[in-house]
């Protein structure tokens, strides 16, 4: 390729806003590429191609962006006890991106402030979510946070962290549900599934079931006419393929998971023709322009970032604690046991560069699972404990976790006080619900047992940004790197267009340097 082919090549690509025409010129044997507004060609070329505009608000699902009165099929996922903040959801909302508030791992008065602030400053007309996630060990929580979304007029919740479907989510689903003039339901809720295994996303993608619709309905949760009109729908309209990301995840690969769900969803719909609406979305390692693009192209009717937002200005986190993701590189990730699903063995994946916490989580479940109780724990063992890890007497955390449980959650104080076991599980999650909480303030001497949710899309984005204006900490608001996201997205997507049709196109045409947008 001639350099002036290459540099009118590359010109083409960045201006995807304007139609292109690609004229092959029999003279100088080479392709021409011309914008609709570059006046006539020449006569010795003839035009073999044309592709229209692409815009960043184009990518994605239609349907999607008209649903939720969006601009961008673009989501800033929650990260749980408020580092997904109301600034972060109401910058999402102000730039036409949809945002949902990281209520989990908080208690329910926090979450309605949070929620009266967020209202308070958007105002009923601007698209926004807060996060519900499934709470096994405390179905209480769960009710009373879908009871507060009702009261309150939250329209969109985003399920996390389902190992199934329960009355909570399906109240919230059918709460408000009516039919419009010719009949068809409208819905005033919109559940946001996220998944990364089948058998969850078959429960999200098919009506709720009719004995837990019934029992609501007998408990006066539901009208007959709601229960009626949900049983003919998904209990989610989106779906989120969740792959490999920060927080609870199964690693699953998006090439994988995506076309996977797409599969189920198409099955689901031929034997339920009322769940034909669902959408499938794309979340996990999309911390780059190229990896967002490619979600595009395999069908994605929107993508959600997490892991990325976590260093931006609005997040709820530590200078300290985003110092730490602004350096992390893909591999400097691990899995380390989780809070809420301790004695289940469940993990969640987190930044193990610059901290200790999932060596030390690791230890603590391994001394869960060798020892019944406190007491059985050798001395010299218990002594290494309190001095590494806890930093104060077992006594003392114990303390602290009754007091903590006596507001939260009374009926697992209970347990604990008649099994020994259940205390050890206690003790133990002290330490790893505190290591978040740390992270969060910045806790003077914890900052190596920070607990930061990660996924391996932080390494990517910082090698994509490096010697960018987006590097700067201070310059990593959501809004500009949901934006340069979007925009490379558009830059990669003409390129592959362009190759697609036989042109030579270089590498350089697939990378795109963030730049301030807006």
């Amino acid at each position: 390729m001639l350099e002036g082919e290459r540099s009118q090549l590359l010109a083409a690509i960045r201006n995807f806003r304007r139609p292109l025409r690609l004229m092959w010129d029999e003279r100088e044997g080479r392709n021409i590429f011309m914008g609709d507004d570059a006046g006539a060609q020449p006569s010795s070329s003839a035009q073999i191609g044309y592709l229209p505009p692409i815009f960043p608000e184009w990518l994605g699902d239609r349907s999607f962006l008209t649903r939720h009165d969006l601009r961008f099929a673009y989501i800033c996922g929650e990260m749980a006890r408020g580092i997904a903040s109301t600034q972060m959801v109401i910058a999402a909302a102000n730039a036409g991106l949809l945002g949902f508030f990281g209520a989990a791992g908080l208690d329910v008065a926090t979450v309605s402030d949070a929620i009266a602030r967020i209202f308070a400053t958007l105002g009923p007309s601007k698209s926004w979510g807060v996060n519900l996630i499934h709470s096994p060990d405390a179905p209480g929580l769960e009710e009373a946070l879908v009871e507060l979304y009702l009261q309150a007029g939250v329209t969109r919740a985003s399920a996390s962290a389902f190992l199934e479907i329960s009355p909570a989510v399906v109240r919230y689903m059918a709460s408000g549900l009516r039919r419009g003039p010719l009949g068809d339901p409208v819905r005033l809720n919109h559940v946001f599934a996220k998944v990364s295994r089948p058998e969850v996303a078959t429960q999200f993608m098919s009506p709720p079931p009719h004995d837990m619709l019934r029992a609501l309905v007998s408990q006066g949760r539901l009208t007959d006419d709601e229960a009626e009109i949900a049983s003919a729908l998904p209990i989610a309209e989106d779906v989120i393929a969740e792959a490999d990301s920060g927080g609870h995840t199964d690693n699953r690969p998006l090439p994988v998971l995506l076309p996977l769900l797409q599969s189920l969803r198409d099955r689901i719909a031929a034997r339920h023709p009322g769940t034909r609406m669902v959408r499938i979305g794309a979340a996990g390692g999309l911390g780059s322009p190229q990896a967002v693009a490619a979600a595009f192209a395999a069908g994605a009717a929107f993508v959600v970032t997490g892991s990325v937002n976590q260093a931006s200005v609005e997040a709820g986190l530590s200078s300290s604690a985003k110092a730490l993701l602004a350096v992390a590189d893909m591999q400097d990730i691990a899995m380390a046991p989780s809070a809420d699903m301790f004695e289940a063995g469940v993990k969640v994946q987190v930044l193990r560069k610059g901290t200790l916490f999932p060596q030390r989580a690791a230890r603590l479940y391994d001394i869960y699972r060798a020892y019944d109780s406190l007491d059985a724990i050798p001395p010299e063992l218990s002594t290494q404990i309190e001095r590494e890890i806890f930093k104060r007497s077992v006594d003392a955390v114990w303390s602290e976790t009754k007091r903590f449980f006596e507001r939260r959650d009374p009926d697992a104080l209970a347990a604990a006080e008649n099994s020994p076991k259940v205390k050890l599980a206690l003790v133990c999650r002290w330490y790893l619900g505190n290591a978040s909480l740390w992270a969060i303030t910045g806790e003077k001497g914890r900052e190596m047992d920070f607990q930061i949710w990660c996924g391996p899309a932080q390494g990517a984005f910082n090698d994509w940004v490096k010697g960018s204006f987006l590097e700067p900490l201070e310059n990593r608001s959501v809004v500009q790197i949901a934006y340069n996201l979007l925009e490379g997205a558009a830059v990669v997507t003409r390129a592959q267009q362009l190759r697609a049709m036989g042109v030579e196109t270089p590498a350089e045409a697939f990378r795109f340097e963030p730049r301030p947008l807006g």
